[in-house]
């Protein structure tokens, strides 16, 4: 399947079937898809928390139980469940680890060249913390980055995805225990194979036309 072809036929699945679950081979390149996401000078403000089983997934879903129970079974049903979070912050510790990684990785020269990657990504890190005053915000669409490249990617792999806004964000992070951790929840990602009684897969995919959206310069 092209790319193309993957994102004229995706769509949000509103149904799954709950006896279908996903290879351990496929959830593997959907962890690869996960971990290579791009990000702005590489920061990876991120982390996912995969749900794979009844109880993760029933635990997740508790954050849809005040108000959005209409995405109860969506991720009930799911094969898994990935909740992608962002940072809390961009502190020392968390810009120290992707440097020395980029260093083992081998994308440094020399001493100086590591020196002025560390710099200029704590540049932009600086930028967003005091001058924009949207850190937060920047980081988070770091993480919707990543959401875009898991959907296409799942989509490409023959796999059903449902990306969820309507939950809890606060009763999330406090059942994953996520911002003790120095993460908060964004957005959860259902994944798995629909249903027959999918409404949704049945409807023609609808889009504006394309002289619509593209400006050509």
């Amino acid at each position: 399947m092209t790319i193309a072809t993957a994102a004229k036929t995706r769509y949000t699945t509103k149904a799954y079937d709950p006896a279908r679950k996903i290879p351990e081979n496929t959830l593997e390149e959907l962890r690869t898809l996960l971990r290579y996401s791009p990000s702005s000078v590489n920061s990876q403000p991120w982390h996912h928390v995969i749900a794979a089983s009844e109880e993760g997934k029933a635990r997740v879903a508790k954050a849809t139980q005040a108000g959005y129970a209409y995405n109860e079974a969506k991720i009930l049903n799911a094969s898994h469940v990935v909740v992608l979070c962002a940072r809390t912050d961009l502190d020392a510790a968390h810009l120290k680890a992707v440097l020395n990684q980029e260093d083992l990785d081998g994308r440094f020269a020399n001493p100086e060249g590591k020196a002025g990657q560390g710099n200029v990504r704590s540049s932009y890190v600086n930028l967003h913390r005091y001058d924009r005053k949207d850190l937060q915000h920047w980081m988070e669409k770091q993480v919707y980055l990543a959401l875009g490249t898991l959907l296409l990617g799942a989509a490409a792999l023959g796999v059903d995805a449902t990306p969820i806004e309507g939950f809890d964000f606060g009763k999330l992070d406090e059942e994953l225990g996520l911002r003790e951790r120095g993460f908060t929840s964004v957005v959860i990602v259902s994944l798995g194979y629909r249903s027959d009684d999918d409404f949704n897969a049945k409807l023609p995919k609808s889009r504006l036309p394309t002289e619509d959206i593209f400006t050509v310069l």
